[in-house]
């Protein structure tokens, strides 16, 4: 079976963490697949943001938490890495684009060994005050969108692969 095709059906989100920081290669080789998704006519508008400063990521997981209406809870499942993807607000296809950036950062974390797991509310963190002095604070300029958060870490425990529902295929043929 092609590797990319196996990475695929053997890829799962992972909700259990351990404390080990991934290595900075590793890291910056999930971000740089991530900035190869495809993109509505080429634009490659979504930034990614990684966060592996504790302090800004504890920061982000309470915003979320708050956000979820589950205050003190740890919505990043204790992973110490987490990649924050936005986009331009101005661009149609931001949602979209913003969302194959995910889907490549999550592969590209199984093909090396890494679990992740997309968190939502970015949106939410980044429209509101605290979110954009957080950007600001890191030299982000420009209006964005929050699209998710691909949380990374080497997994605490591997997670069950549930086999796939029938009929979601019709041919047109």
């Amino acid at each position: 079976m092609n590797e990319v095709i196996r990475a695929m059906e053997e890829r799962r989100s992972v909700r259990a963490y351990t404390d080990e920081m991934p290595e900075r290669e590793k890291i910056d080789e999930v971000v740089e697949a991530g900035l190869w998704a495809a993109s509505g006519m080429n634009r490659q508008g979504p930034i990614v943001i990684a966060v592996t400063n504790r302090e800004l990521r504890d920061r982000l997981s309470a915003m979320n938490a708050e956000i979820m209406g589950r205050p003190g809870t740890d919505p990043f499942y204790g992973a110490p890495v987490v990649l924050v993807v936005l986009a331009p607000r101005d661009q149609p296809n931001r949602v979209y684009d913003g969302s194959l950036v995910m889907g490549n950062l999550m592969l590209a974390a199984h093909a090396l060994g890494l679990g992740s797991c997309w968190i939502h509310r970015a949106r939410e963190e980044f429209d509101t005050p605290e979110g954009k002095a957080i950007l600001a604070e890191l030299g982000v300029e420009g209006d964005y969108e929050g699209i998710g958060h691909c949380i990374l870490g080497y997994a605490a425990e591997e997670p069950e692969a549930k086999p796939r529902r029938e009929g979601r295929v019709f041919h047109a043929a």
